[in-house]
């Protein structure tokens, strides 16, 4: 074999291991694919399986969350809702503040939770919606070991303080709009519905 002939087996050669690496670094690599984004069920869940915390509505610009009713509970609390959205999932989520308008710090938040007494006791599982057209009232959801998809987690409220809650239900039918929000030791409130 001549010089030349050894040249190009060797050229030949070094171009095919070459393609061999090109491709086992190509199949390694995942090709330019996308990573796949978390669907609903495999978002991040705070507390296990319970929902996770939605932050509180801004209206927009740059002021503070549109309030679309405000009502007056004990001790100088007052309940102020920036949202109820219907999704497409079959929920209402309703959320909002409460906050503590009095001269004292307000320690009875268990009173929020109505009867419920061990899975979620520092919460507002006592929350409602009704639907008087209807005539079907609507508890706050709950994940299989028995959580409320709502805030957990209240304290003791300063004089002052602002605390963001929200609570989700199950979404009355399509042709439902409004609905009478309640809260234990607060008033009722209507509130239409968005989304």
């Amino acid at each position: 074999m001549g010089i030349r002939q050894k040249v190009k087996v060797r050229g030949g050669a070094a171009v095919a291991v070459a393609a061999v690496l090109a491709l086992a670094l190509a199949g390694c690599g995942g090709g330019g694919e996308k990573p796949k984004e978390p669907t609903k069920s495999e978002t991040p869940q705070s507390q296990g399986s319970s929902p996770q915390q939605p932050a509180p509505t801004a209206s927009k610009g740059s002021g503070p969350p549109e309030v679309i009713a405000t009502v007056q509970g004990s001790s100088g609390l007052v309940l102020e809702i920036n949202s109820a959205v219907r999704d497409q999932d079959g929920y209402v989520t309703v959320s909002g503040q409460i906050k503590n308008t009095g001269s004292s710090t307000f320690s009875d938040i268990g009173a929020f939770r109505g009867d419920e007494q061990a899975a979620s006791p520092a919460s507002v599982a006592g929350a409602s919606l009704v639907d008087t057209a209807g005539k079907k009232r609507y508890l706050v959801l709950r994940d299989t070991e028995g959580r409320c998809a709502c805030t957990t987690g209240l304290a003791f409220m300063k004089s002052g303080e602002s605390v963001a809650f929200f609570a989700q239900f199950p979404a009355p039918p399509a042709t439902t709009n409004t609905v009478v929000f309640g809260l234990p030791t607060f008033a009722a409130a209507t509130i239409k519905l968005s989304g």
